[in-house]
């Protein structure tokens, strides 16, 4: 019983270092100048799907076991938080944006505007997407399988924003401080600030309907993927 959770533990460790070790400067320079930088991007990749497909696999054998009994108005958490989540995971990974790989160089040089759209809200949607996704489960589920690969991700997600805003600050520069003048880590701080103004009409009508199409069929799924129900009754 326990070498499964142990296994599941290694699996999310190796998950969550394998993005900052491979993306830190200490190690991405010399690998990238020795292996080339898409053979270097097909070996990262490598690795953390590697890892991804064991961290699953490990959480699908793990046993179930309880840690705390959450009441029945806290499972309506998920179900409220997740439209949210998933609208914030599509704009980002379908908004250019100079937090994603590549994307500092490829804005930078179009002259692009850097903060469309979501992106005046915070500069790392899908890492918010994927912080509330964690918290929200983790807190319902109560178990320790869920405990571990959620705070895993939840680890990734908040320190990934940390991480990513000082690499980009770094091989940027100057270039680095507009970017960051006019957005925010913090959701809505920039516009709060009056440091940026919203950007609605770059998110456009398709995001949010391909995020609540994904959140149907998730709520529709749910229980025959994951054995229960995401729309508590």
């Amino acid at each position: 019983m326990f070498e499964a959770l142990d296994q599941l533990l290694a699996a999310t460790a190796l998950f969550v270092c394998a993005h900052f070790l491979l993306s830190s400067r200490a190690l991405r320079a010399p690998l990238a100048a020795r292996l080339g930088p898409q053979a270097f991007l097909g070996v990262y990749s490598l690795v953390v799907g590697i890892a991804f497909v064991w961290m699953l696999m490990a959480y699908g054998s793990a046993p179930y076991i309880t840690l705390w009994t959450s009441p029945l108005w806290l499972h309506w958490l998920p179900a409220t938080v997740m439209p949210v989540a998933l609208l914030l995971a599509v704009c980002g990974l379908t908004t250019p944006s100079p937090t994603i790989v590549g994307g500092d160089r490829t804005i930078l040089e179009s002259g692009a505007d850097p903060a469309p759209g979501m992106l005046r809200v915070t500069r790392h949607p899908f890492l918010w997407g994927v912080a509330l996704w964690a918290v929200s489960h983790m807190v319902v589920n109560g178990d320790v399988k869920s405990l571990i690969l959620m705070a895993g991700l939840l680890v990734l997600a908040l320190g990934g924003m940390w991480h990513i805003d000082r690499r980009r600050a770094a091989t940027l520069g100057a270039a680095w401080d507009p970017i960051a003048l006019i957005t925010s880590v913090l959701p809505f701080r920039a516009i709060l600030e009056a440091r940026t103004t919203p950007d609605w009409p770059a998110i456009g009508w398709w995001r949010p309907a391909l995020a609540l199409a994904i959140y149907l069929v998730l709520l529709a799924l749910h229980e025959t993927i994951f054995g229960v129900s995401a729309w508590p009754l």
